[in-house]
């Protein structure tokens, strides 16, 4: 992992909210999405966007190096191979500077436009800090997808009692140093809901915009996240129960 290439040049005050986004082979979308954030922020400023590199062969990386020259609101860290969204996840967590952190998926298909609406929810809920978990309302993504995705929400509800009905949403707020108690494993950002609450967070659903990806293709397969899943969700499942987290 490569040290974000503009830290040197740190802002006038702290950001108030880090914006995570993972990126894999994504250099057709990057600088649309980051031009999106950039300007649907700009009522929390101050702000940063982390772009966490997971091991691109494209020319993601080089695009994201000069954005992050460009304007110091950008940043970008490296991995030096391709290690999964989880792990991606958790490194721009980790190389975040605020103590709110929101996700976005890297295709353009997420609106930024739905973030300060959720990240105002978050500070403004009282007691435990919450998971905001964005809630698609309407997925523009193909029929096999929707009802693949119909059937593994309906499993893992039933299994974890998540209370969520669209936990594979790249849109989500919460914590940074919340986060960072969670264990970490690859596929864990399609569970954080069941995640956070066993750990005494309290959930709130938000509904968001979904879009058609802007460029390029998925780097996903129907049956490769079904496969994976049915493993993942039983690990969860294990997890959860054997989990006794003090709410404090």
């Amino acid at each position: 992992m490569s040290i974000p290439s503009n830290d040197a040049r740190q802002p006038a005050s702290l950001p108030r909210a880090s914006i995570v986004i993972a990126v894999f082979n994504e250099a057709e979308n990057v600088a649309a999405v980051a031009h999106e954030v950039l300007g649907a922020l700009a009522s929390i400023a101050p702000f940063e966007i982390v772009f966490v590199d997971d091991g691109s062969s494209d020319g993601t990386p080089a695009l994201l190096e000069a954005m992050a020259l460009a304007d110091d609101r950008i940043r970008l860290v490296r991995h030096d191979r391709r290690c999964g969204k989880s792990q991606a996840v958790r490194t721009g967590v980790l190389a975040a500077r605020a103590p709110w952190v929101a996700t976005l998926d890297g295709d353009g298909q997420n609106d930024p436009a739905d973030l300060p609406d959720m990240l105002n929810a978050a500070w403004a809920a009282l007691g435990s800090p919450p998971l905001v978990a964005g809630v698609r309302v309407r997925r523009d993504d193909p029929l096999s997808r929707l009802i693949a995705t119909r059937i593994a929400n309906g499993i893992r509800s039933s299994l974890l009692g998540d209370h969520c009905p669209d936990t594979g949403c790249g849109v989500k707020v919460f914590r940074r140093d919340d986060f960072l108690l969670l264990p970490c494993f690859e596929g864990m950002h399609r569970f954080l809901p069941a995640l956070f609450q066993r750990y005494g967070h309290p959930l709130i659903n938000h509904p968001v915009r979904h879009r058609a990806r802007l460029m390029g293709t998925s780097k996903y397969t129907n049956w490769g996240r079904a496969l994976v899943g049915i493993f993942d969700l039983a690990g969860v499942a294990w997890l959860v129960r054997r989990t006794q987290a003090p709410h404090l």
